[in-house]
């Protein structure tokens, strides 16, 4: 007889547990002041031509403006960052290989000119690399949430697509396709 108890002593268990609460009011608290929050900050809008001119490492001036005509791949890169070390060597054969494609590397990293230039000896690219300061990187284009951040210009100077994470020849020429450039097959 105890053992048929046991149920019905947990169905009644169980019921009593889900009883809904007293109708009372909610007892008033003090008021708390809210928490400090941070003021917003207003995002300039991107002009739609970007503006990028800058002093690469080998000490030459580049002007994205004086490129105009040509594809250009814009690469925000890091010489810790692992996926960006891996895309150099096909963004270096892309540069070479495509004369309607030029890229143009931005190392965002704290490092000085002659590190850079020593690092390069490791790692040999045939396109112009500039260092970005991290603190005041170029204002036309947003400051990246991530590296690899890869820029697609288009001939007209207009960005025509942007690419957060590593990116192959074929994602920049298919990307180059899809905007009416020439087809690579």
């Amino acid at each position: 007889m105890k053992m048929r108890l046991l149920p019905v002593l947990f169905v009644v268990l169980a019921l009593a547990s889900c009883k809904q609460p007293a109708t009372e009011p909610p007892k008033a608290e003090a008021p708390v002041a809210p928490a400090p929050t941070a003021k917003p900050v207003e995002a300039k809008p991107k002009p739609e031509l970007p503006d990028l001119r800058l002093a690469t490492i080998d000490g030459t001036e580049y002007d994205l403006a004086a490129h105009r005509g040509k594809w250009v791949v814009v690469n925000f890169w890091a010489t810790w960052c692992s996926p960006c070390l891996k895309e150099m060597p096909e963004l270096s054969a892309l540069d070479a290989m495509r004369e309607h494609i030029e890229v143009l590397g931005l190392a965002y990293e704290e490092i000085e000119p002659a590190s850079m230039r020593e690092f390069l000896k490791e790692h040999p690219v045939v396109y112009p690399i500039a260092v970005v300061d991290v603190y005041n990187p170029p204002a036309d284009f947003a400051t990246p949430r991530g590296l690899p951040m890869t820029y697609l210009i288009a001939p007209d100077g207009k960005v025509a697509k942007q690419f957060l994470g590593p990116v192959t020849a074929k994602d920049i020429e298919s990307a180059i396709a899809a905007a009416g450039g020439p087809k690579i097959g």
